[in-house]
């Protein structure tokens, strides 16, 4: 018997790094990935996850956490529930160009339509990350809230994406180096130097190595400076900063915004151990609306 139709539901991933009340507020079906820590394995959506501090006190102490994408079985246990209960879904997915997980989720979109008549199911690639995909989850739900049905809420994700920032630095090399983004040598020298790497999420949803400038302070003001060249026209009701244990640092970005910019709202979080497993502890990132977000 084909379920009695309820609307759409939104739905994404604990990359976006929003508070739990959030997704908890705005009725959001959240998909968990997985990360290892020894031999233990935490679902990033459960309530036993590690507290960030807790997480990255962890790693300070030398753990070598390790994650996993959403897989398709766990993806389409999901949507199936909801479609069960007469809802089409809307998906924002963690960005293809970091994991696999915006493919599995559209292998179950598949799976579960095929067997589920008359359900819908629009999984978007976000191409962002941490906040940045935070932002665009916050963006969607103010559609939703404004009526915008399912088709249209998402052709204006897919029309406007491109045009969330990703600003990004991070305090130690060495876990760019474990993830592949830099050379051993240049962690090693890095290190030794102060050098502060500049990173950004470009438009294929790729974490991408731009710059590096010496001292954090410089950092943290390369974000804000980026800023202003990518704003462009965009009025910017709320900017999101998360941070890798490093709370003094982002308040430091959000006055630097506030002043230079005039914007009141601006949401500061933690980045969760998903994230956190490949940035490391004292990442700072900046997320806005802007008229490009390459550099």
């Amino acid at each position: 018997m084909t379920a009695e139709k309820k609307g759409y539901v939104i739905s994404t991933e604990t990359t976006c790094d929003m508070d739990r009340s959030y997704y908890m507020e705005n009725g959001i079906n959240l998909l968990g990935m997985t990360y290892t820590l020894g031999d233990r394995e935490y679902d990033s959506a459960s309530e036993d996850t590690l507290a960030s501090k807790e997480f990255y006190q962890l790693v300070r102490q030398g753990a070598m956490p390790k994650t996993a994408q959403v897989p398709v079985e766990k993806a389409a246990r999901s949507f199936a529930a909801l479609a069960d209960e007469g809802y089409d879904i809307f998906h924002l997915a963690f960005s293809s160009g970091l994991s696999g997980s915006y493919q599995a989720c559209c292998i179950a979109a598949e799976d579960v339509m095929a067997n589920h008549p008359g359900t819908k199911i629009r999984v978007v690639d976000s191409l962002a990350a941490s906040m940045g995909q935070g932002l665009m989850l916050n963006y969607a739900v103010t559609l939703k809230n404004q009526g915008l049905a399912l088709d249209e809420l998402a052709d204006r994700i897919e029309a406007e994406k491109l045009h969330f920032c990703h600003n990004f630095t991070v305090d130690d090399l060495n876990h760019l180096h474990r993830g592949g983004r830099v050379s051993k040598m240049t962690a090693i020298l890095g290190t030794a130097l102060g050098i502060k790497p500049l990173l950004h999420v470009d438009n294929e949803g790729h974490l991408i190595n731009v710059g590096k400038i010496r001292g954090r302070r410089q950092s943290l003001d390369w974000l804000v400076a980026k800023m202003a060249e990518k704003l462009g026209d965009y009025q910017n009701e709320v900017v999101y900063v998360s941070h890798g244990d490093c709370l003094e640092d982002a308040q430091y970005v959000a006055g630097l915004v506030r002043k230079r910019f005039g914007i009141k709202n601006i949401v500061i979080g933690d980045i969760g151990p998903v994230i956190g497993t490949h940035s490391g502890p004292g990442t700072v990132a900046l997320f806005f609306m802007g008229e490009t977000r390459n550099i």
